[in-house]
């Protein structure tokens, strides 16, 4: 049906559910928040598993649905492209934080594990689409083995956060995870948690409508898959993790603003698998270009930037953030410029 609209009118679609998408993001950056309080599981682990999976399922929605439809760069740029976008609103947050380094505020184990796991992740795509292309009921065997290095990363992070090995030194500028309300507050977590899960079904039709007007805009104005998923749908669907992102640091809950984040990017690789198993021509790590894997460098290199923010943890750098963030927005910007060019 939307492929016989017009134009504007696939625009108007496109920029509707893009702002659907945003508003639900502010509310469930505060259930996020209050759930983290009455499950006892803190922000991060809250922020990286139950906020990152609701934010990202307008992302899967929009890569399966194009896989399905044989739109393989759309599906895999959409996936990747994201996860570049994304980390890039972190150091968007860390300029709105006036106190310090949002980094070095948001001092967490939970954290850094999070962002090694990702980065370790980032790198399986590259070796699928460097190594034989091989499948097994047409579904290549990196697919299986990220969804196994997720379960197993989220497993140890919850271990970690319980008994961490190490703890990150507590200064002035340190924010802590302090619980606002008690696990009993209102009925316990189920009342949240059943509004969340709404929400989170809105995303997912969010997301089908903003496959289908990027396909078709990819189409009419005669733009690569790669530059549309990239930048077009996935930024549109990366903006619940930039508006709870930013509610979240205006809360104060600076954990669960750069969990949410690192947890939306590690579902974003797993849209990969889904999308692999969604695309029926052989293995979609093969049936990509260069320039789709330009992406997953990219967001790999942002990702140990993070990585290294957070654990050197500087308080104040270039206009009062740290280097990381310096380095994400000017690496995010020069990989801008060579989509535009190519």
């Amino acid at each position: 049906m939307i492929d016989t609209l017009s134009l504007p009118v696939t625009f108007g679609l496109f920029g509707g559910a893009g702002l659907l998408i945003a508003l639900l993001g502010v509310r469930m950056a505060d259930l996020a928040d209050r759930l983290g309080d009455r499950t006892g599981l803190g922000e991060a682990l809250i922020g990286g598993i139950l906020l990152g999976l609701a934010t990202s399922l307008s992302g899967v929605v929009v890569s399966v649905t194009a896989a399905v439809d044989g739109r393989p760069s759309l599906a895999f740029a959409n996936a990747v492209g994201g996860i570049a976008a994304q980390t890039a609103f972190l150091a968007i947050a860390d300029l709105l934080f006036r106190r310090a380094n949002m980094e070095h505020a948001a001092a967490e184990i939970a954290s850094v594990v999070q962002a090694a796991v990702l980065t370790f992740m980032l790198a399986l795509p590259m070796l699928a689409a460097t190594g034989p292309d091989f499948t097994l009921w047409g579904v290549h065997p990196v697919s299986v083995v990220l969804v196994v290095v997720y379960v197993l990363g989220m497993r140890t992070t919850a271990r970690v956060r319980e008994d961490p090995m190490w703890h990150p030194v507590t200064t002035r500028e340190t924010r802590h995870d302090t619980p606002d309300e008690s696990p009993d507050s209102g009925g316990g977590p189920w009342p949240l948690l059943a509004q969340f899960l709404v929400l989170a079904l809105l995303l997912g039709v969010s997301g089908w409508v903003i496959s289908k007007t990027g396909g078709r805009l990819a189409d009419e104005l005669g733009i690569s898959e790669t530059a549309i998923g990239a930048l077009l749908t996935a930024v549109a669907t990366s903006l619940p993790e930039l508006i709870t992102t930013l509610a979240a640091v205006r809360r104060g809950a600076l954990q669960l603003a750069i969990g949410g984040i690192i947890g939306g990017n590690i579902f974003d690789v797993l849209f990969l698998s889904a999308s692999d198993i969604a695309y029926r021509d052989g293995s979609l790590y093969h049936a990509v270009g260069g320039g789709d894997l330009f992406w997953v460098a990219l967001g790999a290199a942002m990702t140990a930037v993070l990585l290294l923010g957070l654990v050197v943890r500087e308080r104040r750098g270039i206009a009062g953030i740290g280097f990381e963030s310096v380095a994400m927005l000017g690496l995010y910007g020069l990989a801008i410029g060579v989509q535009a060019v190519r």
